[in-house]
């Protein structure tokens, strides 16, 4: 296998190889369905008769609290699943975005008669299932364990205690969430575009964020549940191994003291697609690839006559695998390895979008390729083989969706919810085969809208946004951070008088000045990072005489993996063996081991840019692109107020050999003997998780010995 060149990320990254590799999972979207050997554009479908599907019957009752029960039997397995959904309008959390969302999570962590413990205990010895979120409980078992499902079900339900310590540790889970999310672009495309879609003013368009977070507390989750959990705005829907008449029987008896009560309706000005099309960018400093989002808000609930055609539209435009979009993106220009569009309905306000991640160079591209098939979607007439294919691919998955018992269950819930025809999904085939050419076309025109989008894109600035205002009406690039705020692009004008060399020489000053940093001669320091799932991971750095340095890595105090540079040589030592470092890999050992690798920046040809000043966590910063003898880049932010380096982005080579971003950010700087030192410092990007590292030790001239650099 070929090297990695040495950072302390991949360092790291050697050591926790496991979890990368579970991180590489292939992308979400539409689903793909096994196709026909051969050209399957060339092949052409038989339309048929669409195949009689029997679908089974859901029964309905009404308790007198409000409760609609809803219930579907299925004797094939001896397992009956429930569902209490809470039917209620969209909430706006405002400066508490998330709390809806972490009520649900707390909902089941502890009752009045139960602990979380306890509650997981009883749960786990039935060998049954039990869950919760924003909208109720779901929970699933053997069917012996029908009333043992249901006490528990209804505890959790009906007496929720929401324990302090419960919120805490959500809170900690989310922070997690969070810190990995604002470094993942295609989360940071999915919360720019609710945003660019619904407006902050609209419960779609927001996004939990560290404020938000920080602003969650009981009370507020606790009058969430008071609000708006109440049964006469709810379903229970049972589906399994169960009678009809006992579910109905049981539901009353488990559920029927649950008090009804009065839910406050809410209503939200209707997002509008924009008058023309714009384009908004998210830098991701060092990005090898572009996720780009061309989204706008829709209006199709899910009772409109329109939702069979649009679908049928949608599905031919980007929706399966053999899509348009991904014949083109994909199979005829390998811009991709998926491009897809969505469009569902939805009660409140839906949202089309068309999603790829590309390659910087092809980004301009991939979007002219993207328009050009949704123009040709709304002005070419659809060939009958091609709507055949896709009508044919929809029966077949519609047919599959029957195989699962909660399909049917859904449908009543539906119909229920949404005004539907009793017989909507009996008919549904029926209606899809009547779909014609000219009503495909006709759905295409009215919901397709390339020139009332939004083009987003989420990737390195300096390579793809200047290529993009050709798309936008206006002939601007709007640039957003990751959570959709607007920000000014750099500003080179701030940064008139200042050089990346002065930008350096701040930096030293701030650390302490060129004595206090030459006065240094030995330097001990030991870090923790926190791993999810794994616990602790430890990391002693040792430097002597600008010209030593020794790295070690352990976990519960067993060394996992060492390297050592000393005047001019490296070695490593780990689980893969013993070997000496060279080329790239001892070029970088040799800067690790200064004191200050930037002050080598100014003696030892490295080549310094100065792209302007940006704003880095809220904080201006200047942006240096530092260039290295050997030809490797990173871009350095330093924070414009006080001197420091608060952020160092840098690509390298993953273990899988692809280009991977690393972002490391550096705070809390505390003095030592004159000198300032970051005592946390956050890696990003090398793992499918934030590492997060807070400095505990630190030893200044305390004397290491020479053996400890010792290369044998």
């Amino acid at each position: 296998m070929k090297h990695k060149t040495f950072s302390l990320f991949f360092l790291l990254l050697a050591l926790l190889l496991p979890w990368s590799v579970l991180a590489q999972t292939t992308p979400s979207g539409a689903p793909v369905i096994p196709i026909p050997s051969g050209n399957v554009r060339k092949q052409a479908p038989q339309p048929g008769t669409p195949p009689k599907i029997q679908i089974g019957k859901a029964a309905t009752k009404k308790l007198k609290n409000g409760l609609t029960v809803i219930v579907v039997e299925n004797r094939k397995l001896p397992q009956v699943s429930f569902r209490v959904f809470v039917d209620f309008d969209p909430v706006l959390e405002k400066e508490a975005a998330g709390y809806a969302d972490m009520a649900g999570e707390l909902l089941s962590k502890g009752t009045k008669t139960r602990t979380k413990e306890q509650l997981d205990e009883e749960v786990d010895f039935i060998g049954a299932s039990l869950s919760s979120d924003a909208n109720g409980v779901s929970g699933s078992c053997l069917s012996k364990h029908t009333d043992k499902m249901l006490e528990l079900l209804s505890d959790v339900l009906l007496n929720p205690t929401f324990p302090a310590e419960e919120l805490d540790k959500a809170k900690r889970r989310a922070e997690s969430g969070l810190a990995a999310a604002k470094n993942d672009p295609d989360a940071i495309a999915s919360n720019v575009a609710n945003v660019l879609r619904y407006g902050k003013d609209h419960p779609y368009g927001e996004n939990m964020t560290e404020e938000t977070l920080a602003k969650i507390n009981l009370d507020q989750i606790k009058k969430y549940y008071q609000t708006y959990f109440k049964p006469n705005i709810a379903y229970l829907v049972v589906v399994g191994d169960i009678k009809q008449a006992d579910a109905f029987a049981k539901a009353e008896k488990y559920f029927g003291k649950w008090a009804k009560g009065k839910v406050p309706k809410h209503t939200y000005a209707t997002p509008k697609a924009p008058e023309k099309t714009s384009v908004a960018f998210v830098d991701k400093t060092g990005a090898v690839q572009s996720v780009i989002n061309i989204t706008y808000p829709v209006e199709l609930p899910p009772n409109h006559p329109d939702v069979i055609p649009v679908r049928l539209m949608n599905t031919i435009l980007g929706g399966y695998f053999n899509s348009r979009v991904n014949a083109n993106l994909r199979e005829k220009h390998g811009y991709t390895y998926g491009a897809r569009t969505s469009l569902s309905p939805d009660r409140l306000i839906s949202g089309f979008s068309a999603t790829a991640s590309v390659r910087n160079e092809v980004t301009d591209s991939a979007i002219t390729q993207f328009l050009i098939e949704l123009e040709r979607m709304r002005t070419e007439p659809i060939p009958d083989d091609e709507l055949q294919l896709v009508k044919n691919v929809l029966t077949g998955q519609f047919a599959q969706s029957l195989e699962q018992p909660g399909t049917v269950a859904q449908f009543a819930l539906n119909i229920a919810r949404y005004k539907l025809p009793a017989n909507y999904y009996e008919n549904y085939l029926t209606n899809l085969q009547k779909v014609t050419p000219a009503e495909v076309q006709a759905m295409a025109r009215k919901y397709v809208r390339p020139d009332r989008a939004h083009i987003l894109v989420v990737g390195n600035k300096d390579e793809v946004a200047a290529k993009l205002a050709r798309f936008s009406a206006d002939g601007k690039v709007n640039f957003f951070d990751p959570y959709g705020n607007p920000v000014k692009a750099s500003d080179q004008s701030a940064a008139a008088g200042m050089t990346a060399e002065k930008v350096i020489q701040n930096y030293i000053q701030a650390l302490g000045g060129e004595k206090a940093i030459g006065a240094l001669k030995e330097v001990e320091a030991a870090y923790e990072f926190n791993i999810p799932g794994m616990g602790a991971l430890e990391m002693s750095v040792l430097q002597k005489d600008n010209d030593k340095m020794a790295m070690l890595m352990s976990v519960q105090g067993q060394v996992m993996n060492s390297r050592v540079y000393n005047n001019g040589k490296a070695k490593e030592d780990g689980m893969g063996g013993s070997r000496m470092l060279e080329g790239e890999e001892l070029e970088d050992m040799k800067e690790q081991a200064y004191f200050c690798k930037e002050a080598a920046y100014l003696k030892n040809g490295y080549r310094l840019t100065l792209k302007g000043i940006e704003n880095v966590g809220g904080k201006d910063a200047y942006a240096v692109m530092v260039e290295r003898p050997n030809g490797k880049k990173s871009t350095e932010f330093y924070e414009v107020a006080t001197g420091l380096k608060i952020r160092e982005v840098r690509t390298e080579e993953g273990m899988d050999g692809s280009p991977t971003t690393v972002i490391t950010e550096f705070g809390d700087y505390k003095p030592v003997q004159g000198v300032q030192f970051p005592y946390s410092m956050t890696i990003s990007g090398a793992f499918p998780f934030p590492m997060k590292g807070v400095l505990k030790t630190i030893k200044v001239n305390a004397g290491i010995p020479d053996s400890t650099f010792e290369i044998k």
